[in-house]
């Protein structure tokens, strides 16, 4: 009985466990889908309003126009810097702290904004054209703050760029030089010419040394030979040994 409640007892934790894993991937794959919702809905809001702004831009005059005009200068510059800083930090991390700046300068936009979108509701023109002037200026502040960050931040990209191109250059023109120095052996031709002197220098040449050195030698030992007188086989002039056994030799008769 302990046993069999053990295995139900393990078997319900697993249940749970999977049953839990299911439920949090569930809320993930929820949240994510509602993210990418609110990121669809905020980018159409944010295209029509735009398209709405520079409308009012090219076809109202007066102080609607010129609201329009610049919210529309302001979001433009604003968004240009963010995707210039946000994409150049992914190669130069020391674009941190202009990120930083560049958040605190959004939130003056963002106050700036919002409140150029309530003018445009206000039916006192007469008031917001005397305004016009000072909303200029503070819109041509924010923008240009964001300018210079845009354009410092593209321009030491260009300038990481042109120093890496030198680099690679001086190093395209060193080999192209070593490419076409054709008087000086190359390292696979000299290993190759080693390879074929030792293959040459084996056993046949080791043979053919011996062979020539054995005939040199036969050679020589031939001219020694021809400067000695021979001798004859039968020197009749030595005395004739004899031995204690052997018979006086007999005279052989003359008549």
């Amino acid at each position: 009985m302990e046993v069999g409640a053990l295995v139900i007892i393990f078997a319900l934790v697993v249940l749970f466990a999977f049953l839990g894993l299911g439920a949090w991937a569930t809320v993930k794959a929820v949240g994510a889908a509602k993210r990418g919702v609110d990121r669809t809905i905020t980018q159409a809001r944010r295209t029509v309003e735009d398209t709405t702004l520079r409308a009012r831009s090219l076809g109202q005059v007066g102080v609607t126009g010129a609201l329009a005009q610049l919210r529309l200068d302001l979001r433009t510059s604003m968004r240009a810097t963010q995707a210039a800083l946000y994409q150049g930090v992914q190669a130069d991390a020391s674009l941190k702290e202009s990120i930083a700046l560049f958040e605190r300068l959004s939130r003056h936009g963002h106050e700036l904004d919002d409140e150029l979108k309530r003018l445009e509701q206000e039916p006192d023109r007469k008031r917001i054209a005397e305004r016009l002037p000072e909303l200029r200026e503070r819109t041509a502040k924010i923008t240009e703050s964001a300018d210079s960050l845009r354009w410092a931040a593209r321009d030491r990209a260009r300038q990481f760029a042109d120093e890496d191109l030198a680099a690679l250059s001086a190093q395209i023109e060193v080999e192209s030089s070593a490419l076409r120095d054709w008087s000086r052996e190359s390292v696979d031709d000299l290993t190759a010419a080693a390879a074929a002197w030792e293959a040459g220098q084996g056993p046949g040449a080791g043979a053919a040394g011996a062979g020539a050195s054995g005939a040199g030698a036969g050679a020589a030992a031939s001219g020694r030979a021809s400067s000695v007188p021979e001798r004859p086989a039968l020197d009749p002039s030595g005395p004739a040994v004899s031995y204690p056994w052997q018979k006086a030799p007999r005279r052989e008769a003359t008549s």
